[in-house]
């Protein structure tokens, strides 16, 4: 393999940076716009976050073409909200790839590794969509798409702030946080090792992650305000050197708004 000379090299990863960044741009905006427009549903989610919590709607009839529906719904959802913190690490994918395989393009390899990032979300939102099932037909979730019952709200709260606090949350993060030391780590050449890199580290996110998401359940799973402000956490938590402090705080801020929910329920 012939290493161009540095000049031409930087020029190449440049340009590169360019292609992720406008790729990523444009894939994490079109799925906000999706969100946004109900994500194939009756309904944008505009509409379903003016009206109140509490208003009586129709129950979806759940057949398999409604199913589809909304795993497609959890999945776009997904990539709008954990795709723009996974950007880092994708960019710093592409500017090794390029170094390591000077001659190629290494847009399809991040590719592939954006897809096995994503590949893990897509897990989770197939069991989303499971327990939005049972929850649904259990009267738990409401035809809104929130929870109904005030003790199961305080739970997932109480839930979800406790897993911030435990060891496997932080661990996960700091993988998270430390995208040059994953790649170091994880290190695998060809495509099939970008999917495994990406799906590893994906792995890692949903550990870090997953609660927070659960957290959809109580606030509303097509609530604009709850998918927005746990999107920018997440950025906050994986980006801001404050990250860990801020995952301890978080944690016990959402085991006291849970335990206050339940003395009232």
């Amino acid at each position: 393999m012939v290493t161009p000379p540095a000049s031409l090299l930087e020029h190449l990863l440049r340009r590169d940076r360019a292609v992720v960044v406008t790729a990523l741009l444009g894939v994490a905006g079109a799925s906000w716009l999706w969100v946004v427009l109900g994500a194939g549903t009756d309904m944008s989610a505009i509409e379903m976050t003016r009206m109140p919590r509490d208003m009586v709607m129709t129950p979806a009839v759940w057949t398999p073409g409604y199913a589809a529906l909304m795993l497609s719904m959890w999945c776009v959802m997904m990539v709008a909200m954990m795709l723009p913190s996974a950007t880092p690490l994708l960019l710093i994918y592409a500017k090794v790839s390029r170094r390591e395989q000077a001659a190629q393009r290494p847009g399809g390899s991040t590719a592939v590794f954006a897809s096995g990032y994503l590949a893990a979300w897509a897990g989770f939102s197939a069991v989303a969509v499971a327990l939005q099932f049972g929850m649904e037909q259990s009267g738990l979730l409401s035809a809104m798409m929130v929870t109904t019952s005030a003790w199961l709200g305080a739970g997932i709260l109480i839930a979800a702030g406790l897993w911030q606090l435990t060891p496997i949350k932080q661990a996960c993060l700091r993988q998270c946080r430390a995208p040059i030391s994953f790649l170091a780590m994880h290190w695998r050449e060809g495509r099939s090792g970008a999917f495994r890199m990406g799906a590893i580290n994906g792995f890692y996110c949903l550990g870090c992650c997953w609660f927070l998401m659960a957290l959809l359940f109580f606030g509303g799973i097509m609530n604009l305000w709850w998918i927005g402000g746990l999107a920018a956490y997440v950025l906050l938590e994986k980006l801001m050197p404050i990250g860990h402090s801020l995952s301890y705080f978080t944690g016990l801020a959402l085991v006291a708004c849970g335990i206050w929910l339940a003395s009232g329920a």
